[in-house]
């Protein structure tokens, strides 16, 4: 077999010749013939007792199909880890974003008429919107029957941090906090349901885990799992915000019990509504250093779990294992906790938990080198992570440690020069306008897979057509991980092309649908690059030993094989627990081996602020990071640059706000900023560094998170370059800058 090369090169992507020309297809563009629409009924109130609901009105709408409520749902409840959500509020609502009821009609305009007939009359309850009064002794309860409004806690205990700190020569203390952001995916919420020709209630919509959402939709209809069917063709956009259940079951619902398609389609004010956010944290930092070196971190973490708990059981431990960086630090003491909160739930985004800490811990780390009168890159060096370091948890930090090379390479890139032993960083004086030029850095890593004992598997199948010398032909490749934007159909397909010795255009991938494609976990955690590439490869691989097999049994190569003989099929699981195992944090001291494989990235950033003003440009990025092998290089660019704009939104714009009174402020893309491409730098690098997991897919691990994590901190730290105060609290919009820097003037002694 030739040596296809297919892995490591820049090819086209596989989709993106659909989309350009818009054949693509994405869930609001499905319908079908006697389809009915489906609106929904949005609490009226953040916290209270549902005390009367009156559907009559609506019901006697002509046009008017169904009015559903709780009393339709068989389980009432649902959630990705705890099914503690209603499907449909039956008696409490604990947040604006909670379903009353669905009312399905003829056409969109006569379901809207009737939604706004639908009359619900509520008891307030306590409103609480701050994590830190909500887990005081004595708050009222959101969850009744629960001992608090703390949903959990863990812990990390190594070495004495109380000690070292008492013994260390410079101790800083600061409390930084970052906010609750909206994933501002393209597309809002989509799906049409029907029952298929098979009797299975089927759902065609933008989803990031397909069978664990027919998992949910099974549990809340009382329906087998087999009976329940999801189809996921092109989605625009997820960032993690397609994880979670939003519309999946309400929409099921709605086809089941009418037995005919239903659609629904939110609008851009229902979807900033109704799904969950990124966690806000409040982080408290006391770190220790002496001879030069740190001894001890100190770390408190409380997050906003929102009002149910999503997956704030594993987004917060995710926070915990990072929250002291990829640093050598031998005495370390994390405590972290999740509080509910009459806030939308807070869910996965991208980052799970890994993006919040680099605020912290990056703008320590620059304390402590201006403190120490260090260089940040040879104070960084001199504490980042090798092979064989010990992690906080206690275990070894898993092979292929490429941080500290993201750190060189970046610091090169954007002007840094090492000088005998250290590294001096260019001067930027003011611009001639007057603003102030800064540079900064920040470095973060990120965890691949998921994680904590969790058996993170991935199934691919693939079927090769042979041509009658054995030799494969063109082969077909079913695996349900769904692209939402980064690439992972593009690569799963070079990663075939390669093990089977075609071309890409003779790899089909079959888009997902969970009666064929078979489980490959969810698209998150940056995931699908190592562990659906590797179960492709290993698919892969064993389709060619049938081959081989085959062609043995009809005497060897050279003899015609018969036609009945010349398909080929091989399916593959591929769990990380059986090649690199995790393990769940110790109650008591968070020993454990928390995670599969990391990726690393090292982010600079150039800015010019106006210290009249406080606004903010950023000049210049340039980001290295580690991807283990590059599988693609251009879509690493892309990925690079959007993550870049991601990460810039959450340093410099991005709030998502609630009124004092618990309903939304930042309603729609007019009231939430996001950034555009006029607020991109004018000068990108990208730098790929690989340093190969031994286990990954051609030693590759994986990206789309990791390249958003270190740009907030970077720009941070670099705006303290320019104007000489910290801002320790994102977005660092140009009120915050400002209001920082005449604080700083007026505490200045004359």
């Amino acid at each position: 077999m030739k040596e296809n090369r297919s892995v490591g090169r820049s090819v086209p992507r596989v989709d993106a010749l659909e989309k350009v020309t818009g054949r693509a297809k994405f869930p609001a563009d499905f319908s079908m013939p006697g389809m009915r629409h489906a609106k929904v009924v949005w609490a009226g109130e953040p916290h209270a007792r549902v005390t009367g609901l009156d559907t009559s009105a609506a019901a006697a709408l002509p046009g008017v199909v169904a009015v559903l409520t709780s009393r339709d749902v068989p389980r009432n409840e649902f959630g990705i880890i705890d099914s503690d959500q209603q499907v449909l509020a039956a008696d409490v609502v604990r947040w604006t974003g909670e379903a009353v009821a669905v009312v399905v009609a003829e056409t969109e305009e006569l379901a809207e008429q009737a939604r706004d007939l639908v009359k619900v009359t509520y008891e307030p309850l306590p409103l609480l919107l701050d994590p830190l009064k909500a887990m005081a002794p004595g708050a009222p309860l959101i969850h009744a029957g629960r001992a608090s409004n703390v949903l959990a806690r863990w812990k990390i205990r190594r070495g004495d941090a109380e000690a070292a700190l008492a013994e260390a020569d410079l101790v800083i203390e600061a409390e930084y906090h970052v906010p609750m952001v909206e994933h501002a995916y393209l597309q809002p919420e989509a799906a049409l349901g029907y029952i298929d020709e098979a009797g299975r209630v089927t759902i065609v919509v933008a989803g990031q885990w397909p069978h664990d959402d027919v998992r949910q939709i099974a549990h809340a209809l009382a329906l087998p799992a087999d009976r329940v069917r999801e189809v996921v063709p092109y989605i625009g956009g997820a960032f993690g915000g397609r994880e979670d259940i939003s519309l999946q079951i309400l929409v099921a619902l709605a086809a089941w019990k009418t037995r005919g398609p239903v659609k629904m389609v939110w609008t851009r004010e229902e979807s900033m509504r109704c799904h969950g956010k990124r966690h806000p944290f409040t982080m408290r930092y006391r770190w220790g250093a002496k001879d030069g070196r740190l001894t001890a971190a100190r770390i408190e973490l409380i997050a906003d779990a929102g009002a149910y708990s999503s997956t704030s059981k594993a987004v917060v431990p995710g926070a915990l294992s990072v929250a002291a960086g990829p640093y050598n630090i031998p005495n370390v003491w994390v405590d972290a906790c999740v509080v509910h909160t009459n806030n939308p739930p807070t869910m996965a985004m991208r980052g799970f938990g890994t993006a919040q800490p680099p605020v912290a811990y990056e703008q320590h780390l620059d304390k402590f080198a201006r403190a120490l009168g260090e260089d940040p890159v040879s104070f960084r060096l001199k504490h980042l992570w090798d092979e064989g370091s010990i992690q906080p948890t206690g275990s070894p930090v898993p092979p292929g440690v490429g941080v500290k090379e993201t750190l060189r390479q970046a610091a090169l890139a954007a002007g840094w020069r090492p000088v005998a032993e250290r590294w001096v960083k260019p001067d930027r004086p003011p611009l001639p306008d007057g603003r102030r030029r800064g540079l900064g850095l920040a470095t973060a890593f990120k965890n691949i897979g998921y994680s904590f004992g969790f058996h993170d598997r991935s199934t691919a199948r693939v079927t090769v057509a042979l041509d009658e010398r054995g030799e494969p032909e063109r082969a077909e490749l079913f695996i349900a991980a769904t692209e939402v934007g980064m690439g992972v159909h593009t690569v799963l397909t070079q990663i075939a092309a390669e093990g089977l010795g075609l071309s890409m255009d003779r790899v089909k991938l079959n888009l997902v649908d969970t009666t064929r494609t078979p489980n490959a976990g969810s698209a998150s955690a940056s995931r699908h690059t190592f562990m659906s590439g590797k179960a492709v490869m290993e698919a892969c691989r064993q389709a060619m030993a049938k081959t081989d097999g085959l062609l043995g049994r009809h005497g060897g190569r050279g003899r015609p094989l018969p036609p009945e003989q010349r398909l080929v099929e091989a399916e593959y699981t591929f769990n990380s627990q059986d090649v690199r195992p995790t393990t769940d944090l110790d109650p008591e001291t968070g020993a454990c081996n928390p995670h599969i494989t990391y990726g690393y990235v090292t982010q600079a950033a150039e800015v010019a602020v106006d210290p009249a003003t406080g606004a903010v440009e950023v000049l210049r990025m340039v980001s290295a990071q580690d991807v283990g092998r590059a599988m693609n290089p251009l879509m690493i660019e892309g990925q690079v640059g959007g993550g870049l704009n991601m990460g810039l939104g959450y340093a410099l714009m991005e709030e998502f706000k609630l009124r004092d009174d618990g309903r939304v402020r930042t309603r729609n893309f007019s009231e939430y900023l996001i950034p555009t491409t006029v607020d991109m730098p004018p000068e990108l690098t990208s730098v790929n560094v690989e340093v190969p997991d031994p286990v990954g897919p051609y030693g590759a691990k994986g990206l789309g998170e990791h390249v958003m994590i270190p740009t907030a901190p970077a720009v941070l730290n670099a705006i303290r370059d320019a104007l000489g105060v910290d801002i320790d609290q994102i977005p660092a919009g140009p009120e915050r800058v400002w209001r920082a820097l005449t604080l700083a003037r007026k505490v200045v002694p004359e």
